[in-house]
């Protein structure tokens, strides 16, 4: 599904990514984990084209996407943090967004399961953190794409609605729909990764499932492996 080949990127003296190469498969879910600064969004928006490489390639569905953007119809992106029109309701955007992008939405069920239809005639500058955060999600899922990027989708996010998105990542897995997200939850990611992508420093530190990097780090869960890597990096930096 996207491949990113031997991806280079700085700015000014900091190199963000180095020699970046990663394989990410159709059909799954994958984690981009690392420590803040260690170029997960970078390596993202490289897919996205909103970061041109300074070297490398990214490729999507076969082909490279440098210099291109239709592409980009058949991939939705949750930011972390949206910014959207602060005097529209909740029903206005959601409607606005559709006509943007040009492309059919279909969002009642996903109102429903999320509790959005609460708040649909709230506008946007009177929701909480936790509600964006659940119109995001409905705005990320509404679309039937083949990519859906969710960077850190439980932010604010209260236990039910947390239940409510581990249910539907299962259930888009089975349609086929390829999910990549970051987390700084580990047990979130634990239950939710069938692929591990650990970037430390611009570096892939580790790739692979749960399983292995449990074995590898000798750990019993993800918050131990990662702080294993982390450590295990720092050694290594002390003794160069």
């Amino acid at each position: 599904m996207v491949k990113f080949i031997e991806v280079n990127k700085r700015f000014g003296r900091l190199q963000v990514l180095k020699d970046v190469s990663i394989d990410v498969e159709e059909g799954i879910k994958t984690a981009i984990l690392g420590p803040n600064g260690s170029g997960k969004t970078t390596l993202i928006k490289t897919l996205l084209g909103m970061v041109i490489p300074d070297s490398g390639d990214v490729i999507f569905k076969g082909e490279s996407v440098l210099g291109k953007y239709k592409y980009r119809r058949e991939i939705v992106y949750m930011p972390q943090i949206a910014l959207f029109p602060q005097n529209l309701t909740v029903k206005e955007l959601l409607e606005l967004i559709p006509k943007l992008r040009k492309q059919e939405a279909k969002y009642d069920d996903l109102v429903d399961r999320f509790g959005v239809n609460e708040f649909m005639h709230k506008k946007m500058n009177a929701l909480s953190g936790g509600m964006r955060q659940k119109v995001n999600l409905v705005l990320a899922f509404m679309f039937d794409v083949p990519l859906v990027i969710l960077d850190e989708p439980t932010n604010g996010l209260d236990p039910v609605a947390v239940l409510e998105l581990k249910k539907l990542l299962y259930e888009e897995e089975k349609k086929g729909r390829t999910i990549m997200f970051t987390s700084h939850i580990m047990d979130f990611v634990q239950q939710m990764a069938d692929r591990i992508v650990f970037l430390l420093e611009g570096v892939v530190n580790f790739e692979g499932t749960v399983s292995e990097i449990l074995t590898e780090t000798g750990t019993s869960n993800l918050e131990e492996a990662v702080a294993s890597l982390i450590i295990q990096n720092q050694n290594q930096k002390a003794y160069v």
